[in-house]
């Protein structure tokens, strides 16, 4: 991880941090060779050719960047998550609900394995 992420992680506000933190966790869980760089100005892991985005925002935390049908089945089980965009927005409340092993199912979809 390079120290434009860590700036990045270190600035997120106490109330989100817990969530990104799970999030990163778990997506480091399913692909441990992933790389973490900054892109578009938000954490981006990155295996191969294919790309998560994690960026923390006033809700929460916003998960995007995964291929159509690369999201082992996340967002057919909570469909009220998922934007028109195609972004998955969890709000901590939201977060609290779902089991860490759907979300680096979540993880290991999108990043293929």
């Amino acid at each position: 991880m390079d120290d434009a992420v860590r700036d990045y992680i270190e600035a997120i506000a106490p109330e989100h941090r817990p969530l990104f933190d799970r999030i990163h966790r778990l997506i480091l869980e399913a692909h441990p060779d992933a790389a973490v760089v900054l892109s578009y100005k938000i954490p981006t892991y990155k295996v191969g050719r294919r790309r998560l985005f994690v960026g923390v925002w006033r809700h929460g935390v916003s998960v995007y960047g995964w291929q159509q049908g690369r999201d082992g089945g996340f967002t057919a089980r909570h469909p009220e998550l998922k934007t028109s965009t195609g972004t998955i927005r969890l709000r901590p409340e939201d977060a609290a609900g779902i089991g860490d092993d759907e979300l680096r199912d979540l993880a290991r979809a999108a990043l293929g394995g």
